[in-house]
């Protein structure tokens, strides 16, 4: 699949809405069918998915390099500001990476902001006429008195009961802000992230702040309006978890309780909080569709792309809503809102697409270890086997390649892969009661452990079933 990277931030909506003018055409969708055939090199191999950050599809043909870091992936999805789509890889993955990729050029996101500002405002306004006009012919058709019942209670007026979506908002929102990261030349966009402790850090998406790594200017702004400047404390490109600090955090500040998400069962109600093309504060509902949907992303700018085993959800997601929270009907963080998938580059003449019910996060239980060690020692730790995959198209399993990327060694001497027995050629079919169809889906089981963890590895060698135990190594860093 393909994803995007939430949407820039939208400019000011326009004084007056523009004249009225013959609407044209509407284009043919872009982009890859989410049925397609994976291309070689490709992280995912069907059922794999790839999500929106926002990325195309490319391929890669030779084997993957067990180095850090891997070559971002043939055809991932697109970032929240999300899009996903399903694709296969060729080529190999080392330690669990992927290889190169093709992605297409970024696109610009500001003209749509626009266009959906002038949207809105023209809705207003006719709304406004339609509202004056209607009110102005009831008072001159009320001859005989008005028959009307009026509540006694309404609005804030009404108790809303624990678990009703509209009490989870009320108690989410004022721990959710809207971030905006821009480089030192000025280019970035609008995220969305929450609060994760009292000390000021803000969880989002790595995709959301990437801009602001370097250098760049970054600030969180809270539903009441409140804006504080910010600093990017740590970044996990692999992971696509980001966290940042607010400078001058005010003391009253209120962390979202964070759930289980290995408890999370298909069919739970989903809450998702956000920023689409730069609304902020929208709230939208769902349910968990599937679990463990293995997806690679990327932010469609040809950089590495992430992978994740993702909660996928039905609750709209759009450019915008990157970072910020699923929440689940008691109002506990259940994941990361991270990708969609999506049929077309959008609508309204934009680049960007939109949510066709296909959402993806990050479940929360990774993204807490991956955020805490960012706060510990600003870097991400990942899991490896120390060994390349392929990323041939094939729903047959993980296959070990028979050379690694530059002429190293496809299984690592001495590496995990290595002590636990396995060899070039063997194809692993099974990570503990997990079925690996492919390497992208090998990657993001493996990334769902903490280096240390044990494995049971099920893999065919000359046609027979073999189980090995795998302690996983690690590796500090995405370079």
């Amino acid at each position: 699949m393909s994803t995007e990277n939430e949407g820039t931030a939208v400019p000011p909506a326009p004084s007056a809405p523009p004249p009225p003018a013959d609407a044209p055409a509407a284009s043919a969708p872009q982009g890859a069918h989410p049925g397609s055939a994976p291309a070689a090199g490709d992280p995912y191999g069907p059922p794999a998915a790839q999500a929106h950050h926002d990325a195309g599809a490319g391929e890669s043909s030779s084997a993957p390099d067990p180095s850090w870091p891997p070559p971002p992936p043939a055809s991932t999805p697109a970032y929240d500001g999300a899009g996903h789509g399903a694709a296969g890889h060729g080529g190999g993955w080392g330690a669990g990476w992927g290889t190169t990729h093709q992605q297409p050029a970024p696109k610009n996101g500001r003209g749509r902001g626009g266009l959906v500002a002038a949207v809105l405002v023209a809705a207003l306004v006719a709304g406004g006429l339609g509202g004056g006009l209607g009110y102005t012919l009831a008072r001159e058709n009320d001859s005989g008195g008005s028959t009307t019942v009026s509540s006694s209670t309404s609005g804030g007026n009404v108790k809303r009961d624990p678990g009703t979506v509209a009490a989870v908002a009320a108690a989410a929102l004022p721990s959710t802000v809207t971030i905006e990261a821009a480089s030192s030349s000025g280019e970035g966009g609008t995220g969305t992230g929450f609060v994760f402790d009292k000390q000021g850090h803000i969880v989002t998406n790595n995709h959301v702040v990437a801009d602001a790594v370097d250098g760049g200017n970054l600030s969180a702004t809270f539903p009441n309006g409140k804006k504080y400047e910010a600093e990017v404390v740590g970044n996990a490109q692999g992971y696509d978890v980001a966290v940042i600090k607010l400078k001058n955090a005010p003391s009253d500040l209120k962390p979202l309780t964070l759930g289980n998400s290995d408890d999370v069962a298909v069919g739970d109600s989903t809450i998702a909080i956000g920023a689409p093309f730069g609304l902020s504060n929208t709230v939208t509902t769902g349910i968990i569709s599937a679990k463990n949907r293995p997806v690679a992303s990327s932010d469609g700018t040809g950089s590495k792309a992430s992978y994740m085993s993702a909660l996928q959800t039905d609750a709209s997601i759009n450019p915008g809503n990157s970072g910020g929270p699923l929440l689940d009907a008691q109002g506990n963080v259940i994941g990361i809102n991270s990708a969609i998938q999506s049929t077309s580059n959008g609508g309204f003449g934009t680049g960007q697409a939109g949510s066709i019910g296909l959402g993806f996060a990050i479940p929360i239980n990774q993204a807490k270890y991956v955020a805490q060690e960012l706060i510990r020692t600003g870097k991400p730790v990942y899991a490896k086997i120390g060994a390349s995959v392929s990323l041939e198209d094939t729903t047959n399993g993980a296959k070990i390649t028979e050379q690694g990327v530059g002429g190293t060694e496809p299984v690592d001497p001495g590496g995990p892969a290595d002590k636990a027995g396995l060899k070039p050629g063997d194809v692993i079919t099974k990570l503990d009661d997990r079925v690996i169809d492919s390497g992208p889906t090998l990657i993001g089981e493996i990334w769902t452990h903490k280096p240390g963890d044990e494995v049971t590895l099920t893999y065919e060698r000359g046609g027979k079933e073999h189980t090995t135990e795998l302690t996983l190594g690690s590796r500090v860093g995405d370079s």
